[in-house]
């Protein structure tokens, strides 16, 4: 009796599973993810470098430059998933997920207007990571929920610029910019990439084959 009761969970728990796995959104990418951080901090560097302009204008351009490169990154994928994958046969209500994030970054282009028109360029920073981590938090019910710590991660940031760091200047320390957000994506494309499965190596992320494992390894 014992035996039957326990297959019964069993199986309730593996049909469970199938129905997450199933509802489960696929359309981004952890590599594409990851690369925009490179970039993102790539970008930090460049524009703290002695011979950028100092202007807020300048730099204003160069994070727009990222940001363009970033959603071209992680859409592009998206689109040629949506387009080639055929468990999603171009059905537009499969891209759900992906349009909820749409009312934030609405709200991140009036509050980045806002903030620019008042000449309030240093609070720039931390108003985006926090609206980051909220994006993180969107349509968490078909995403990993390990992105949730990511969207955590990236309000703390946001809150300690904002209220903790009332020096932090945006076009002096742009390097703080790229730094917080190269481990937040490069950690949300791992989130992203594995999906709750076992991290094996690092080597797999970026493409390269897993070490062979030998008897005299085991």
């Amino acid at each position: 009796m014992k035996t039957s009761l326990h297959d019964a969970l069993r199986q309730v728990r593996e049909l469970q599973q199938a129905i997450l796995e199933k509802q489960r959104f696929k359309g981004y990418s952890g590599r594409a993810r990851a690369l925009a951080g490179v970039v993102a901090l790539a970008a930090g560097l460049v524009l703290d470098a002695p011979n950028f302009p100092a202007t807020p204008m300048a730099h204003l351009i160069g994070w727009a430059v990222v940001f363009a490169l970033a959603m071209a990154l992680n859409y592009g994928v998206l689109i040629y998933w949506f387009w080639h994958d055929p468990d999603v046969g171009r059905d537009v209500r499969r891209l759900g997920p992906a349009l909820e994030i749409a009312p934030v970054l609405a709200v991140g282009a009036v509050m980045t207007m806002a903030l620019v028109s008042h000449g309030q360029f240093n609070l720039l920073f931390g108003v985006w990571m926090a609206l980051c981590g909220l994006l993180n938090f969107t349509a968490r019910q078909v995403l990993p929920r390990g992105l949730s710590w990511v969207g955590l991660y990236y309000l703390i940031g946001g809150a300690i610029c904002l209220v903790g760091w009332p020096s932090l200047s945006f076009t002096h320390d742009s390097w703080v910019m790229g730094t917080v957000f190269f481990f937040g994506e490069f950690f949300g494309g791992l989130v992203l990439h594995y999906d709750e499965k076992p991290l094996p190596s690092l080597r797999t992320f970026f493409g390269f084959p897993a070490p062979i494992r030998t008897e005299e390894s085991e």
